[in-house]
């Protein structure tokens, strides 16, 4: 019995050991990279002080003329975080936002469990905290937002119920989005406070969100990237003047 025992003991952390093997290579494989020139045109942008750190890239206002506000914003699944850079550029450049675009464990959101003083510590200069993310990223985001003052979602929907939270909270959604549909994203209201806003970018697929190309299961995209960048930039904006 006991030698039964032992093989059965074995046998078991064998299987735990390649089961972590496994996720360990498959969160490194096909991750979404960023493409390099929306990426250069940030870096080489010198109205923005970008900083490339282990738990997140910084962006903030090279002049120091920061506004007091700032966003964590967390990556969808096995996206280069990089890849938001240009995409929330301009909240620096003409809003005076900090941004702070973490880097998740494992290049998913759900595998990361700080909190998100980790993130909001990098910039303590910063008096308000949106909290926000793409798809798997807006998930996270979500379980988070107990500790920021609002919510931001880009293609994505809650599975925490913040509904009686009295959360500021802005839902932006694709009308192209193959994967998390505006329809998919008004099931999910009900998750969130009844004055949330919700707003639909014309033309804009999930991909649209990010500059890492196209995705699988993903719809078309009829809008260009400035002109996304430009929409981004104005609906958070808006949003971000509507409370506090």
């Amino acid at each position: 019995m006991k030698r039964v025992l032992a093989w059965a003991g074995a046998a078991l952390g064998a299987l735990v050991v390649v089961a972590v093997v496994g996720v360990l290579i498959w969160s490194q494989t096909g991750v979404m990279a960023a493409e390099p020139d929306p990426l250069r045109d940030v870096t080489d942008d010198p109205a923005i002080a970008y900083a490339d750190g282990d738990a997140a890239i910084t962006m903030s206002p090279a002049d120091g003329e920061a506004s007091g506000r700032g966003l964590v914003f967390i990556p969808g699944a096995k996206v280069d975080p990089a890849a938001y850079a240009n995409r929330l550029a301009s909240l620096v450049t003409e809003e005076g936002m900090t941004v702070v675009i973490t880097r998740p464990w494992l290049n998913l959101a759900f595998f990361d469990l700080r909190p998100l003083e980790t993130f909001t510590d990098l910039a303590p200069e910063v008096d308000a905290w949106t909290v926000g993310g793409h798809s798997l990223g807006g998930v996270r985001a979500c379980q988070l937002a107990a500790g920021a003052d609002a919510l931001v979602l880009f293609a994505s929907y809650c599975a925490t119920d913040l509904s009686a939270s009295g959360l500021p909270v802005l839902s932006i959604s694709g009308s192209e989005d193959g994967l998390s549909t505006p329809q998919k994203i008004r099931g999910a209201a009900g998750e969130l406070p009844e004055d949330a806003v919700f707003a639909e970018v014309e033309g804009a697929s999930h991909a649209s969100f990010g500059d890492y190309g196209p995705q699988d299961g993903d719809g078309t995209a009829s809008i260009g990237d400035d002109e996304m960048n430009a929409e981004v930039e104005r609906l958070i904006a808006s949003f971000a003047g509507s409370w506090g």
